[in-house]
């Protein structure tokens, strides 16, 4: 908070992350308003995290998305929640998942002196089902 309307990108994404799981675990929401807040969540973390590679050309999201590690199934889940028809509420958990550890990895381990990236392979492993079944749920949009 002493950042005030400076505050580091990451925060404010971590911060709007962990507030729609919050919401999600206390029960009072519908299944329809967790997924509208999960939404923009992931909709600004999307936008604003590639939104400062992005250049004086337009350069697609889904690249920008490739030169910093972020998933394009995400970029994909961003694109149906801003364009298309709302996706379910798993992908949308999923989706929050993925990005709070790409967080973790990206910022707060540096913050914390690395000690948050040490994973085991189960955690790797389960990270490239979770990645697998994104993939797959992104037929059912359609």
């Amino acid at each position: 908070s002493s950042y005030g309307p400076k505050m580091p990108l990451a925060v404010d994404c971590t911060a709007e992350l962990i507030r729609c799981k919050v919401l999600d675990s206390s029960g009072r929401l519908k299944s329809h308003e967790l997924i509208l807040s999960y939404g923009l969540a992931l909709v600004r973390f999307v936008n604003l995290i590639t939104e400062r590679k992005q250049k004086m050309v337009s350069i697609p999201l889904r690249q920008l998305a490739r030169e910093v590690d972020i998933p394009i199934w995400v970029v994909d889940l961003r694109h149906e929640l801003t364009h298309g028809k709302l996706p379910r509420l798993a992908l949308c958990r999923k989706g929050c998942d993925v990005v709070l550890d790409w967080l973790r990895k990206t910022y707060w381990s540096r913050q914390l002196g690395n000690n948050l990236c040490e994973e085991s392979e189960d955690e790797e492993e389960e990270q490239e089902g979770v990645e697998a079944n994104a993939e797959l749920d992104n037929d059912a949009w359609e």
